[in-house]
């Protein structure tokens, strides 16, 4: 009897400290340094979250080795979701990219919903004679060998767009990585590479000011941007189910109670209507999502797909990291 009265307390105890949550400040960790993309997306989202999840919310940045030292932090972190994950589509690409990942992707967290999806333009230097998608894939042709594709380096968005452009056009390019998108833009600008596919976020103001040549996007549907909006789509100009977007998620460390990744995910759901984050995320170019994705479910299974989308890619080029 006091053995099942005990349980019973314990129980109760637990319960009520679930119904309480949060009590404290919730931090989300973004694997990346201050000031790109992902950290913008999740400082967009902690203002949209303050409201619904009722509670302080601080972003910490854990850069380091392509995003996996802020993901295996929060993997090893305390199931009480107050320490959560933002991260992008490194949560698919690390188990192909890194012999010794430290974390599993998809076993040691909980999903709590897909965020956003950021498009990706395929963009060329001032002075490349090609002034569209068909004449850029002739010059390509006409040039194996001797192109130079920049990326912002192993695992960037630009990085993995590139190694399936490559795939796709059964063409090999001389990659040139940079360390970050800054310096890889500022020598496509300059002449000193050719051409690079990398995220709206990032190509989108260039595009616009005429400093890069654009010529393709990689969605299956063309987009809307005034900027973006007469290019052609990959899938519609041959490269035939080419679509790569770069998204990003929220995720708590594995057994984190239901409780509590249920309150996460409705107010995740709510923060995704928010007019002023819809807003934001539009001037990034990135398109908030409103599909199953947002389910914890079918979060989940998105990113096994991924996974299996990708390896075989980065297999193929054979471009790992320790």
């Amino acid at each position: 009897m006091k053995k099942v009265l005990f349980a019973t307390l314990a129980l109760a105890a637990t319960s009520a400290a679930l119904a309480e949550y949060p009590e404290k400040p919730v931090t989300i960790i973004v694997p990346f340094a201050a000031g790109g993309p992902t950290d913008k997306v999740a400082r967009d989202l902690a203002e949209a979250l303050r409201g619904p999840l009722k509670a302080t919310i601080v972003i910490e940045n854990v850069g380091g080795a392509g995003g996996t030292l802020g993901a295996a932090k929060v993997a090893k972190a305390a199931p009480d979701g107050y320490t959560l994950l933002l991260h992008h589509i490194g949560m698919a690409t690390s188990p192909a990219l890194y012999r010794n990942l430290s974390f599993k992707p998809v076993e040691d967290f909980e999903y709590l919903g897909l965020i956003n999806e950021v498009p990706m333009t395929i963009i060329g230097k001032p002075g490349l004679p090609a002034n569209n998608w068909a004449e850029l894939q002739k010059w390509l042709k006409d040039n194996q060998g001797k192109v130079n594709l920049a990326h912002a380096g192993l695992g960037a968005a630009s990085h993995l767009c590139g190694l399936l452009f490559q795939q796709s056009l059964k063409m090999q390019m001389t990659t040139v990585p940079y360390k970050g998108t800054g310096p890889a833009m500022t020598d496509l600008m300059g002449g000193q590479v050719d051409v690079m596919c990398d995220q709206t976020t990032n190509t989108t103001a260039q595009i616009a000011s005429g400093k890069v040549k654009a010529y393709a996007v990689t969605t299956l549907k063309p987009l809307s941007t005034p900027a973006l909006a007469k290019l052609p789509t990959l899938d519609a100009s041959g490269l035939k189910g080419f679509n790569v977007s770069i998204w990003h998620g929220l995720y708590a460390p594995k057994g984190t109670p239901k409780a509590v990744t249920d309150k996460v995910n409705a107010a995740l759901k709510t923060a995704l209507k928010d007019p002023g984050f819809i807003k934001r995320e539009e001037d990034l170019g990135a398109v908030v999502v409103t599909d199953a994705r947002v389910n914890p479910a079918e979060h989940k299974k998105f990113v096994s797909d991924e996974i299996a989308k990708w390896t075989p890619v980065i297999k193929a080029a054979g471009q790992y990291a320790d």
